[in-house]
């Protein structure tokens, strides 16, 4: 049978069901967690009474909180290094790099699959792995040498023709597949790039769309293995990693989109969304008050050493404030030994540790108000640390260009020549910031801070919802709606103080209600639209309400990791069969079903009674056998342990 390259790799590590439909359970080779949703998911791996990794391979980066401001982060990352010791687990320490950009570099091989209890994950599909975000749950049980589930995909093929001119970039090709795509309606779907103009992008350039595929929703996104792939493998001294991965001829597809790399120009997503694209030369003109590069997306050397190249020799717009945050150490280390760091410090630039600092808005926030362009993949509102401040994202480029002008520019039309920057044939190697397991780490006492607790479990579901609605929400909730990072993450490990901002930039009031329905015996719902739960992996997201006394959530559709989430956490994800009933709803209804329990373990749809109007609204939980029964136990820990 002929096979697609996602079908190849999926095949390999099929372990239950089949890829023609349903659920389907795959071994996982990889896992990698960062400290902002890690710390929990090691904390639920030892509540499962797990003793060993058993995946080939599994890392803990410490890249999001490395802001050590008070002790929660310090005590959190010492656990991290402690509990990997103990276990088994590869430790990158702060200052290490981004977790996607190192395991790119030092880790990641073609035809693997690779788990991880971050959003952008995917990023390694950019060198031919099925990579793709989880809650931390699911990556504790992985690492444990359980199998991952999710629906067996639908595969697009994306077929790229002609090839990128200066100044148009790798950014702009996923910017465009957001245009085409958008942010929902992708649930389920897995994204294979192919086609002649393939071969005309990088590595790390292929990362660049891989890495935002998460913010149209796809499960993954997979480039082929090829010559290139074995090229930049050979760079990092791991040229033994690399093997050709391809699509048989006459493989098929679900959908084929054709894509023109050099049809494309400059883009940028404007406020609030990733989603909503314009191009540069509509912008032209307006003033931008700071400019942030790096990221997840956007910090390889190329585009480190090309905005380096942009500034030399030129000054920052004394209206504007620049932050470059290098990917990783190796990406620093040379920079600083080309001379690219003294470019970038005589331009006037800030240079910000190798994290994710000012992406999740733990630093570098705008003024008030203000516009920032920034070259990560997130610009939902209040994100950034600043709740009205008008984010876009770009690519580097472009990015650097308006740092010189104070303005978005085109820069096709700023009068400068493209840097001609080329991949290195061969990188710095120096892995001395891992800690690599040992014989002796298995006697490792595992630290405890006074802000780590224990993993909260939910109770069994109840026979009967005797519910109350604590919030109404529209389309495209995010996961940073429903719980801000930034300086919030030094709770993470703290359900119970942390639960006291969920929603937090939506409706502050919504912690304390939902503790006085949960005081009354009440369980709590939440009503939203389209979309529920974009954004990040957190499964805090859930975790958090649960701690509430959530029981349900009752939208028009939902975002794929966020719905897993809800379900390991023993929340039932109800989607209205007529999406029209969702506005017929407000806070303060009561909603109550008598069979709700056999209803869900019978499969069938879960009618919910409003008792202020009367009205009955049918729901439907489309789960397979093995997820209603990790609903009805209460969610995936008690499922696991038996609780």
């Amino acid at each position: 049978m002929k096979q697609n390259i996602i079908e190849k790799i999926l095949s390999a590590h099929l372990r239950e069901g089949s890829l023609g439909g349903g659920e389907i359970g795959l071994r996982i080779d990889q896992t990698l967690t960062q400290d902002a949703t890690g710390t929990m998911a090691y904390l639920q791996f030892e509540a499962m009474g797990l003793r060993e990794i058993k995946t080939d391979l599994s890392v803990s980066y410490v890249d999001h909180n490395t802001v050590q401001v008070g002790f929660e982060n310090s005590d959190d990352h010492r656990y991290l290094q402690t509990v990997a010791a103990k276990y088994g687990v590869v430790f990158s320490r702060p200052g290490n790099g981004i977790c996607h950009q190192v395991h790119l570099e030092r880790f990641g091989k073609p035809g693997t699959t690779l788990l991880g209890s971050d959003s952008h994950t995917p990023t390694g599909g950019g060198i031919g792995q099925v990579a793709m975000g989880a809650g931390g749950l699911d990556v504790a049980v992985a690492m444990g040498g359980g199998l991952f589930y999710t629906a067996a995909p639908k595969v697009y093929l994306v077929r790229l023709a002609g090839e990128l001119k200066p100044w148009v970039t790798a950014k702009d090709v996923v910017l465009k597949m957001l245009e085409l795509l958008t942010t929902r309606g992708n649930v389920g779907v897995m994204l294979e790039y192919g086609g002649p103009g393939v071969k005309k992008l990088s590595v790390p350039q292929r990362a660049t769309i891989a890495n935002m595929g998460a913010e149209m929703g796809v499960t993954c996104s997979v480039f082929p293995s090829d010559n290139v792939t074995g090229k930049f493998l050979k760079a990092q001294g791991r040229g033994a990693d690399w093997t050709e991965l391809k699509a048989d001829r006459g493989a098929k597809y679900a959908r084929v989109i054709d894509l023109d790399l050099s049809s494309l120009e400059p883009l940028a997503a404007c406020p609030h969304s990733p989603g909503i694209i314009k191009k540069i030369s509509e912008l032209e003109g307006k003033p931008v008050d700071q400019v942030c590069i790096g990221s997840c997306t956007n910090s390889s050397y190329k585009d480190m050493m090309t905005v380096a190249a942009i500034l030399k020799g030129r000054k920052v717009h004394p209206g504007v404030s620049l932050g470059v945050a290098p990917g990783s150490r190796q990406v620093l280390q040379m920079m600083a030994r080309k001379g690219a760091l003294t470019d970038l410090l005589d331009a006037g630039a800030r240079i910000l540790e190798s994290a994710c600092g000012f992406c999740i808005g733990n630093h570098f926030s705008p003024r008030s108000g203000g516009v920032s362009i920034r070259t990560s993949n997130r610009n939902f509102e209040a994100r950034s640390g600043t709740a009205d401040a008008q984010i876009y994202l770009t690519s580097p480029e472009v990015a650097a260009v308006a740092a010189v002008t104070g303005k978005f520019t085109d820069p096709r039309g700023a009068g400068l020549e493209y840097p001609a920057v080329k991949e290195p044939a061969s990188f710095l190697v120096d892995d001395s910031m891992f800690i690599k397991p040992s014989p002796e780490g298995a006697r490792t006492a595992v630290f405890r801070g006074p802000n780590i607790g224990e993993p909260p479990r939910n109770e069994k579901m109840p026979e009967s919802l005797n519910g109350a609605v604590m919030i109404v929400v529209g389309d495209k909730i995010t996961t940073d709606h429903i719980m801000p990072a930034g300086a919030r993450l030094k709770y993470r490990s703290n359900v119970p103080k942390y639960a006291q901002y969920v929603f937090e930039n939506v409706d502050g009031g919504f912690p304390a209600r939902c503790l006085a329905g949960k005081a009354a015996g009440l369980h709590n719902i939440i009503v939203a639209g389209e979309s529920y739960g974009q954004g990040s992996s957190r499964e805090h997201a859930a975790m958090c309400p649960m701690y509430l006394g959530v029981k349900a959530v009752a939208a028009r559709s939902f975002e794929r990791i966020h719905a897993a989430n809800l379900l390991n956490f023993g929340i039932a994800p109800l989607t209205f069969r007529n999406p029209a009933d969702s506005a017929g709803l407000q806070a303060g209804d009561k909603l109550a079903c008598p069979d709700w329990r056999a209803a869900v373990a019978e499969g069938k749809p879960v009618l919910l009674r409003n008792g202020r109007t009367g009205a009955s609204i049918e729901c439907v939980c489309a789960l397979s056998e093995r997820q209603r029964a990790i609903l009805l136990a209460g969610g995936l820990l008690n499922y696991t342990t038996g609780a």
